[in-house]
């Protein structure tokens, strides 16, 4: 990865190349610990390892999985895919509620604030919290000016909303789901959990975000 990173000798790790590299070097090590352990019984430790692994992981994932995949289809990036159809005319439903609803945010310094912390959580539902933002800092910079609020805030706030909802704390489909595995808890359970601290945090970061800046 460093190589990769600060090198030309190995192309750029990214997406699914990640993905194969971090479940690959976890394979070597969950191996090379086992045999460490227990030479003679470390082939059935391994696949005893690898087959409570999976199954915890189907136990996880298994409430997500269908409400994940109601959110996708919103998204208009994955929308093409499982419809199958070209990305051009695929339906993007988060996006399209967000736009429709912004015309019926008063001018009003903290409901602006507060709708635009609700619509950034929004497009952070598909669970990668950072493909709202574009979104986000387009609806700071038509509202700032109308309600006495800087632009900065505004998209900061926006940014809170969709990086702590949909970038790892209160989405069970996104990052999350490796922080469960790895203290072996059920990941609903953790977002259950997440839910009112976040929150909490959310709402008063908002509110000294206003009435500071």
């Amino acid at each position: 990865m460093f190589l990769a990173k600060f090198s030309d000798f190995i192309p750029s790790i990214e997406g699914g190349t990640g993905a194969a590299l971090i479940g690959g070097a976890s394979a070597i090590l969950l191996i090379a610990a086992t045999m460490f352990k227990n030479l003679r019984s470390s082939l059935n430790d391994v696949s005893e390892n690898f087959v409570q692994g999976f199954l915890f992981a189907f136990k996880a994932m298994g409430p997500v999985i269908p409400i994940a995949g109601f959110f996708f289809i919103g998204s208009g990036d994955l929308s093409s895919k499982i419809f199958g159809i070209g990305a051009e005319g695929a339906p993007s439903f988060l996006f399209d509620l967000v736009v429709a609803g912004q015309q019926f945010i008063p001018e009003s310094t903290f409901i602006a604030g507060f709708g635009i912390l609700i619509i950034g959580a929004i497009t952070g539902l598909d669970g990668s919290g950072f493909s709202g933002l574009p979104l986000v800092g387009s609806l700071s910079g038509a509202l700032g000016p109308n309600v006495g609020v800087d632009v900065e805030t505004l998209a900061a706030i926006g940014q809170m909303g969709a990086i702590w909802v949909g970038g790892g704390t209160l989405i069970a489909w996104s990052s999350l789901v490796a922080v469960a595995g790895f203290a072996k808890v059920p990941v609903m359970e953790l977002v259950r959990k997440s839910f009112f601290p976040v929150m909490i945090g959310l709402i008063l970061s908002t509110v000294i975000g206003l009435l500071i800046f």
